[in-house]
């Protein structure tokens, strides 16, 4: 469920009609609903009641907007961060450093001295170099560095092959069958606390048998880590729940589905877990408002060319995917269009020969479902400006990201004087 709704024939956002915030902010621009962010916190939440001990991180990647972020950290969530800047957004948004879970196959040194320093809550370790390095750094500053060795149990998610981790051939962890020698000889690091095991196998996932596989298999990993005489008291599980893009497609697996399975696979491992949810926390609490350009004629279908383009929302681009558009003004009548930015690239493309609600030049419409993997993966490609992001509450909003001109980022730019 998420707040986005028609009133008197007219989208809104909570108490909002989205038409005023496109004359407030102009268009294109990221709006989300703080009511929605809260339910879907609690919803997740309480799909894990079952669990005592445990932690939930918030995946930053997906959205890291610091209000959204402060929405999400008087929650009580806490923040599964991949670098050293969201690491920083996080502590600047109200997340407890203890509450920062540090993932990631690229940490730098500097960025993991930054953690040790703020004191966060655990490493994920990708691989024994960046584990002894994190033990060295520690040790250095006399410290002992809480972590987790992230492990791949080569299984097929089962989702886009671009957000798929936990194949053998994907980059992410230490495979499976390798990880209890490497365990032993971190371990036995004085500078590390290694204390467990990570593991996430990939995005947007459907179906909870492969989760369910991978869990198992992370369970006899711990069992055989004990009985060689190693501690493990905490299990990472990351993240990668489903969430519906397309109107009347099927429903993935529901939070509480996922906390079942969940409490039954790890009731015997008596550890502490931790929970990095992000697409289904952020991905329906929030939509992408447009203005309709042009609708230009084309040879299988008219173009509804809108002013978001693939540097606004790039997903449709990288990854073929779907996006619900919905015009503003309520309308029974339909049209078959392909909707397009004006970027000067042919992958700019939101849809192709779709039915959707008939719109017309000037018109407002949303691309639904755009809360995650949004803002966060916009660019200024074509010298575009970046697009703004403004948080609705009730019958109230503000700007909580500037719209960023062109002229500002080239302002940052230099030509050298060996070129007068």
């Amino acid at each position: 469920m998420d707040h986005f709704s028609y009133r008197d024939g007219i989208l809104h956002a909570e108490d909002v009609p989205l038409p005023a915030i496109a004359e407030a902010v102009g268009t294109p621009v990221y709006i989300y609903s703080r009511a929605t962010f809260e339910r879907h916190a609690r919803v997740f939440r309480e799909g894990l009641s079952g669990i005592k001990d445990k932690r939930i991180a918030f995946a930053i990647k997906s959205n890291p907007n610091l209000a959204v972020l402060n929405v999400l950290a008087r929650e009580g969530y806490g923040a599964d961060v991949v670098s050293g800047g969201e690491m920083a957004r996080a502590l600047a948004a109200g997340v407890p450093a203890d509450g920062i879970v540090f993932s990631g196959v690229g940490k730098t040194r500097t960025e993991l001295a930054m953690g040790l320093d703020q004191g966060i809550g655990q490493f994920n370790i990708e691989h024994e170099p960046e584990g002894a390095a994190l033990a060295k750094i520690a040790h250095e500053k006399g410290l002992r560095a809480p972590a987790t060795l992230r492990v791949n149990p080569d299984v097929d998610a089962r989702t886009h092959a671009k957000i798929s981790t936990g194949k053998a051939e994907n980059k992410f962890g230490v495979g499976i069958d390798i990880a209890p020698e490497i365990y032993a000889r971190l371990a036995a690091l004085p500078g590390l606390d290694l204390r467990g095991i990570a593991v996430h196998i990939g995005s947007q996932l459907f179906d909870l048998e492969p989760m369910e596989a991978a869990f198992e298999r992370v369970g006899s990993l711990v069992r055989d880590l004990r009985a060689s005489g190693l501690s493990v008291t905490h299990v990472d599980l990351g993240g990668g729940l489903g969430i519906p893009y397309k109107a009347g497609e099927a429903l993935p697996p529901s939070p509480a589905d996922y906390g079942a399975m969940v409490a039954r696979v790890t009731k015997d491992w008596d550890v502490h877990l931790t929970f990095e949810p992000g697409r289904v926390i952020a991905g329906n609490a929030g939509v992408l408002l447009t203005e309709v350009l042009w609708v230009k004629p084309g040879a299988a279908a008219p173009f509804v060319v809108v002013d978001a383009a693939m540097n606004d929302l790039a997903r449709p681009a990288m990854y073929d995917a779907w996006h619900d558009f919905q015009p503003v003004r309520e309308t029974a009548e339909r049209m078959t269009a392909s909707i397009v930015g004006p970027v000067c690239e042919s992958g700019d493309t939101f849809a192709l020969s779709r039915d959707i609600g008939v719109v017309g030049e000037g018109d407002l419409a949303v691309f639904r479902t755009a809360g995650a993997y949004g803002a966060t993966m916009a660019s200024t490609y074509n010298s575009r400006s970046l697009v703004p992001e403004v948080l609705v509450d009730g019958d109230k909003f503000a700007v909580v990201a500037d719209r960023i001109a062109a002229g500002t980022i080239m302002a940052a730019e230099r030509v050298p004087d060996w070129l007068d």
